[in-house]
């Protein structure tokens, strides 16, 4: 006999149905929970109460280690439980202080609400806001305090109630719905991108109004605003008595392009909020690094300590991290300037023109003593002495003076000169990483020498 089973509807979209666990609804044949490993106990007047849940006696009799196995199960989180509130940022990725605030009160929400789930939270906003981190750090908080969530996206939950209508399968349409709309906490991720069709929203406003008459607590995310969800859902989520709406915004929006000089439109758009360090076909170790790696750039652009040295191949995203610092400091309001080397030295050399709308010391000492300087594809460049002159002035100027600086370069630390890999090497200024993805545009592989560069980390920094 065939089986529900839990297949991704909309290609591409990695954070949810494309990652969903493929199994079962449902875990067992036991009578009682109907293989959710848990059941409502019974009010004095003989119904259930949809307000709690308890442990069923198949499950009691299982260790600590199958029980987590089937919370998992039916939780329907899937690849989406490595999403935590550790790994999330309290602050959010803006580098904007409203936006920090912001966000910092919706991830303070989250937490109490995962704490004790009471009523319903609605996270509204765009792609790439963290609305499905957030709500899946919910999900994975109650599962490992030993409670029963389920996660699921509107459009997967439509397709598998259309299935549970053919013969063949296991799992009866009425059990199903069932048992998704009594989910002790149900998370219903992307409301509102599946089929607009008179029977989906029939479907959904039956399940919604059902967990509303009944307060039971359910989370939602939603991209389209409040308005176009229709008059009986707006009429629950904007209910103060059980629900709490969160507007999210879409932080690579605020980044603003005052800063940035002609020609830089590509890095002006490159953000941490929009940086893939999930990459699905990179291999496991490589997509650590590269989460490593932006997690090191982010902790500097909080802090602008220092140094910090990207070595990497072509495309492997050191370029796009050095940018997103830039703009997370454009957020804030404060000072950066991004510089593609080579361009740098053939700026330097025009200045030297009559005609130059800008002086050479002008230049020259603008790069030496800006706040924040990142040097892109530093070192294959510099193959004359003039250029090693220059570019030697501007480290050493910057290293004296203990001034923010970041370096991205193909080339390893070893096969830099030796004045200015003395500097970059200092662990008491410097943090070297090594990105070992390679070109996110095509399959090729991280060089051997860029594989073989040390990770030199400072004491007081936590990698």
């Amino acid at each position: 006999m065939k089986k529900t089973t839990l297949k991704g509807t909309r290609a591409g979209n990695t954070e949810d149905s494309s990652n969903i666990n493929k199994e079962p609804f449902l875990l067992s044949d036991c009578p009682a929970c109907r293989g959710a490993g848990f059941v409502y106990p019974l009010l004095p007047s003989g119904k259930p109460d949809y307000s709690r849940v308890v442990p069923c006696k198949c499950l009691c009799k299982s260790t600590n280690k199958s029980r987590q196995i089937v919370l998992e199960k039916y939780s329907n989180i899937g690849s989406l439980k490595r999403l935590s509130f550790d790994n999330l940022i309290p602050q959010g990725r803006s580098g904007s202080a409203a936006s920090q605030q912001k966000f910092e009160a919706i991830y303070n929400a989250a937490k109490e609400f995962a704490a004790n789930p009471h009523g319903w939270l609605v996270f509204i906003g765009p792609s790439g806001c963290g609305k499905t981190h957030i709500a899946a750090a919910i999900a994975n908080e109650r599962i490992n305090k030993g409670f029963p969530v389920f996660f699921i996206t509107a459009a997967d939950l439509l397709d598998h109630l259309r299935s549970a209508f053919n013969p063949e399968s296991e799992v009866t349409y009425d059990r199903l719905f069932e048992q998704v709309r009594n989910a002790p906490l149900l998370i219903l991720d992307d409301l509102g991108a599946h089929s607009d069709k008179p029977w989906a929203r029939e479907k959904l406003d039956q399940l919604l109004n059902h967990r509303f008459n009944n307060e039971l607590p359910t989370v939602i995310t939603t991209t389209p605003p409040i308005e176009q969800l229709g008059d009986r859902l707006i009429n629950r989520i904007t209910d103060p008595r059980l629900c709490q709406v969160f507007k999210m915004e879409e932080e690579q929006n605020t980044v603003t392009d005052i800063s940035w000089a002609t020609g830089l439109e590509l890095q002006k758009n490159m953000t941490f909020s929009n940086f893939d360090w999930k990459r699905v076909n990179l291999a496991r170790e490589q997509r650590e690094n590269l989460e490593k790696g932006y997690r090191v750039a982010f902790d500097f652009a909080k802090s602008l300590d220092g140094w910090l040295i990207l070595h990497g191949v072509t495309g492997c995203g050191k370029t796009h991290l050095a940018s997103a610092i830039v703009n997370y400091q454009y957020q804030a309001n404060k000072p950066a300037l991004f510089i593609f080397v080579p361009e740098f030295l053939d700026h330097l050399r025009s200045a030297f023109n009559p005609d130059s709308k800008i002086s050479y010391d002008q230049l020259f000492e603008k790069v030496k003593n800006t706040p924040l300087l990142v040097l892109d594809d530093f070192g294959e460049q510099a193959t004359t002495p003039w250029a090693r002159e220059k570019l030697y002035q501007v480290i050493n100027s910057r290293y004296n003076a203990r001034l923010a600086t970041i370096v991205t370069t193909r080339c390893s630390v070893d096969d830099l000169d030796s004045p200015i890999r003395s500097r970059f090497i200092d662990s008491r200024l410097s943090v070297s990483f090594a990105i070992e993805a390679p070109d996110y545009r095509g399959d090729s592989s991280p060089s051997q020498a860029n594989r073989q560069t040390r990770t030199y980390t400072r004491s007081k920094k936590n990698i």
